[in-house]
Parts: structure tokens; sequence; C-alpha cells
């Protein structure tokens, strides 16, 4: 296996301790905590960036989302449609997404398996396969592989530092 498989590996790898990180020992109503009635929660937060990485893999791999396969939906029980991702809602919706922690965690951690084992299949030249050709030029595997990266690390870093908010006002 090359250096760009072991450096996708170990950056997904750092995920899971960073999203657990931001919701342990948080209560339901810690992690809907808002800095202003517009800004996301950190439970929006850890949800969107969990969904992302759901739907843009099972994509990618040509497979399920582990949310509808595997009873995520219907455990969170959203008032919105199974297939939102967070892309684009309101202000409403980020505050109907009311999770405790384990609930969070343990979705993202079921992703993040899946994602994992569909990684580790890969070799240097699946990295150059087109798995969306709506841009110009068409998005890559490995170009979609560091997107879904950097939204998670961009979405997981917001949260720790309403994390960092809550704890003071605690």
């Amino acid at each position: 296996m090359g250096r760009e498989m072991h450096v996708l590996q170990d950056a997904f790898s750092r995920l899971p301790g960073l999203v657990r990180g931001v919701v342990d020992d948080l209560s339901i109503d810690e992690l809907a905590f808002r800095l202003d009635a517009e800004s996301n929660t950190i439970g929006w937060l850890v949800w969107h960036l969990t969904r992302i990485q759901d739907d843009h893999i099972a994509g990618a791999a040509g497979g399920a989302q582990v949310w509808t396969s595997d009873g995520w939906a219907e455990r969170f029980a959203l008032p919105f449609d199974r297939s939102a991702t967070g892309y684009g809602q309101s202000a409403d919706d980020v505050g109907a997404v009311r999770a405790d922690a384990s609930l969070l965690a343990d979705y993202f951690d079921a992703v993040y398996a899946r994602s994992t084992q569909f990684i580790d299949r890969l070799g240097e030249a699946d990295l150059d396969r087109i798995v969306d050709t709506r841009f110009d030029p068409p998005v890559t595997l490995g170009v979609r592989l560091v997107s879904v990266l950097a939204d998670d690390l961009e979405h997981v870093g917001q949260a720790a530092l309403i994390r960092g908010v809550v704890l003071r006002r605690r």
C-alpha cells in the first residue's frame, strides 16, 4: 500500500476520538446549546458531519447508507426527510436535532466502521476513479475522500469551540 493510502487511513482514524471528545459527558440540552438563535449546535454538527460522510462514502462505494440500512434514521426520529444530510437546512431544522451523546457517537462509529472498510480495500489507482460528474472537472474518489475529511474536521472543530463555551457556562 502506498503512502497516499496510509495518509488517508491515518487522517480518518483521528476522527472517532475527536467526535467522542466533543460529545462525551454533555447532556442533550448542552448538545443543543446555541451561541445565538441562528447558530449550529454540537448535536447538529456531529449529526451533519456523520450524515455527509455516510452519504458520500456510500455513494462512492456504490452501497447503502448506514443511516437508512441500519436503522439510524428510525433511532434519531428526526422530523425531516430520511435523505436529509443537513446541507441547506434552516435554523429550525438545526434545532430539531436533539440526540444524546451516545446516539450521536454510536452513529458516527457505525459510519466510521463502514468508511474504513471501504478505504482499506482501496488501491492507489482507485483514487483517480471519477465518482461525481456534476462538477467541472469531475470529482475523483481521492478528491471526494479529502472533501469528506475536510468537512468532518471543520465541523468537529466548530463543535469543539461550542463545547468550550458550554463547559464555561457550567
